[in-house]
């Protein structure tokens, strides 16, 4: 057992391992920061809970409409520098947020965080894909996966931590410590390889990217779409379910906590297990489907404990949690191979910019819609629930297909060969 453990421990490269320490970092201060930022925000800014809400909310609008300008522009400079650049500018807006004294200034800040987050984002995806192998490409995506969630858990504790002190001085450093951690961060993703993207001449900068973009590709628009309608997993893990558990079941609400330490611990050991196998777009469409069972599975098992008592609902509910969990695992290997198959080698962050518009349009309405149909329909809404994802998983094969054509058509035969590029050391 020590030895399989050992094995899963291994990155499945040198390179994995180096992008898995950036996902840890990343995640440990932004887990630290999460933790204790509705304390700090009211306490330290003196922000009442509807602004903190306000502002969270135009500041992700200000990140939606970001994210496609931020692709293109990491096209133009090269995924590692943005990327470099996304972590420091972060960096320096958590160095900022203990002089912000006002509901304005917590506004522009908040915005400006979330526009260099979408530009993190869009590079970091361009960047792995530029730099993995294609045949190492889901598996190093899925252990970096997993210490992206050992990252979270200890930054979580941290935060945890640092609010258990009940003091201001301590939660002045929640954002120091997590801007210590983004630079920490910037520095290291300077120290890995150059993308074939940042290899490029100024000249070749400052010409037009060949091809058209993300946005005239409908295959890729609708594909993204269904892949953001299948994300609406999480409202189910994080809303829906744990509302339900309160307001439906006679289950004790301290099970809340035990569910999402299951979802944790599997998020953290078993998306390298989801992933095997999963690597072109045959077995990616198949990882979809089992993401939907898990999906349907769930919603199936937590209507049931509506009218179920004592240790059985406690049960259920835990193992429809487990299931959702399953779906998240899946949909995950699913979404970094279809990434892979039918992006367009040439402009990965233009497509990391149009995919983060089309999947956020795929999911925006969920938290609405399913916790009305949940708790307003009960048995009903559920099964409308799972009609949703299984509509879904039958209209993403032919926009995967569709998507496929379109490079096809659209790409040059050396240019789709190149997309296990490789990578040129400093």
């Amino acid at each position: 057992m020590l030895t399989a453990l050992l094995r899963h421990a291994r990155p499945p490269s040198a390179l994995a391992g180096r992008l898995s320490v950036q996902s840890l970092l990343f995640a440990l201060g932004e887990g630290t920061f999460m933790t204790g930022s509705a304390v700090f925000f009211t306490q330290i800014v003196g922000l009442s809970a509807a602004q903190v809400g306000l502002g969270l909310t135009l500041a992700g609008l200000a990140a939606f409409v970001a994210a496609w300008p931020m692709g293109r522009l990491v096209d133009r400079i090269g995924p590692r520098r943005t990327w470099a650049m996304s972590a420091f500018a972060q960096s320096a807006g958590f160095l900022v947020w203990p002089f912000i004294d006002s509901f304005q200034g917590y506004v522009v800040m908040a915005i400006a965080v979330e526009v260099a987050g979408a530009l993190g984002q869009a590079s970091h995806g361009a960047y792995t894909l530029d730099v993995l192998p294609a045949d190492e490409r889901v598996r190093s995506r899925a252990y970096m996966y997993s210490a992206l969630n050992v990252g979270f858990t200890l930054g979580s504790l941290l935060g945890g931590i640092a609010l258990a002190f009940h003091s201001n001085d301590v939660l002045h450093a929640l954002p120091w410590f997590t801007a210590t951690a983004f630079v920490v961060n910037g520095l290291a993703i300077l120290r890995l390889p150059r993308a074939s993207h940042d290899d490029r001449t100024p000249e070749e900068r400052r010409a037009k990217v060949p091809g058209p973009g993300p946005l005239r590709n409908p295959g890729w628009m609708l594909t993204t779409f269904f892949i953001g309608v299948f994300w609406t997993n999480q409202v189910l893990l994080n809303i829906v379910i744990p509302l339900w558990l309160v307001e439906e079941t006679d289950a004790p609400r301290v099970l809340l906590a035990f569910l999402f330490g299951t979802n944790t611990v599997m998020c953290i050991f078993l998306p390298m297990a989801a992933a095997r196998g999963v690597q072109n777009l045959p077995t990616a469409l198949r990882a979809v489907r089992i993401s939907t069972t898990f999906f349907v599975v769930s919603c199936l098992i937590t209507l049931a404990t509506h009218d179920t008592i004592g240790w059985l609902t406690i049960a259920l509910v835990w193992l429809g949690h487990v299931t959702v969990t399953g779906a998240e695992l899946y949909l995950s290997a699913a979404s970094w191979a279809l990434e892979a198959e039918l992006m367009d080698p040439r402009q990965r962050g233009a497509y990391q910019g149009a995919a983060e518009l089309s999947m956020t349009l795929g999911k925006v309405w969920a938290p609405a819609v399913f916790t009305f149909l949940a708790m307003s329909w009960g048995a009903g809404g559920w099964l409308v629930i799972a009609g949703i994802i299984v509509l879904a998983a039958v209209l993403v094969h032919p926009s995967t297909r569709m998507a496929r054509r379109f490079i096809e058509e659209h790409v040059p035969a050396e240019d789709r060969a190149g997309i296990g590029a490789s990578t040129t050391t400093d």
